[in-house]
């Protein structure tokens, strides 16, 4: 086992023993539901790294035959441009003008040309950006499924609002439903890491770090109310 690259297959086995163990406490709940979707998604995220690892094929041939066909139609047009007449100041110009063409045309072909061998990594960069507005939605999914689930609520002194949210879990089962979020949270952040391996792009690697912040910051929330949790703990012992 290389411990350099990330697995998918032991992201997704993580995922899967993350979702039976919500479901061994919390069956009924929307946050299992929330991590079979974190499975499923797991899934997709790992066919779709392995497809991007592999060359567009087409692509390729079709860059080669552009090149093959541009090639040739400069080299037939380089024999018979009228190099040689430079005896008067009218075939002068001529050959001017043509050899300016030329070089524009040049020009034009190698740029069109640079343009279709970087292609390729525009669209492995668009399906790789379409794969993480899946995860960062996700994220805050996730974080949606957190956000009512507030310590002070435990508190003996806490007296609910009308409109407030029914708050009926135990302070274990609180800790356990916020350290399930923040796990799901760091899942994301390891399924969006395998794009940044399957594709060598500064603007893809931009990308996941964003989708990885975004799920590190909000996880710091959620530990943030675990351990207002631990310190009620402590107080009241």
């Amino acid at each position: 086992m290389s411990y350099r690259s990330l697995d998918p297959r032991l992201i997704i086995e993580t995922a899967e023993r993350l979702e039976a163990r919500i479901a061994d406490r919390f069956p009924e709940s929307e946050l299992r539901k929330v991590g079979r979707e974190l499975v499923s998604l797991a899934r997709d995220t790992r066919d779709a790294a392995t497809e991007l690892q592999r060359p567009i094929l087409w692509l390729r041939v079709l860059v080669g035959v552009v090149f093959a066909a541009g090639a040739g139609v400069f080299l037939f047009v380089g024999t018979v441009l009228p190099f040689d007449r430079f005896s008067s100041g009218g075939d002068v110009v001529e050959s001017v003008q043509g050899i300016e063409a030329s070089i524009n045309t040049v020009v034009l072909a190698v740029l069109g040309i640079l343009a279709l061998v970087h292609a390729e990594d525009r669209i492995k960069r668009r399906r790789v950006f379409r794969q993480l507005h899946g995860l960062r939605s996700l994220i805050h999914v996730i974080d949606m499924h957190q956000l009512t689930k507030d310590p002070s609520a435990l508190s003996p002194g806490f007296i609910p609002a009308p409109h407030s949210p029914k708050r009926t879990m135990s302070k274990s089962d609180l800790l356990r439903y916020l350290d399930y979020c923040s796990e799901m949270l760091s899942i994301t952040g390891k399924l969006a890491a395998l794009f940044a391996q399957s594709v060598n792009d500064e603007v893809v690697i931009e990308a996941v770090n964003d989708v990885e912040n975004l799920g590190s910051n909000l996880s710091r929330k959620i530990w943030q109310k675990i351990t207002m949790l631990d310190a009620e703990g402590r107080t009241a012992r």
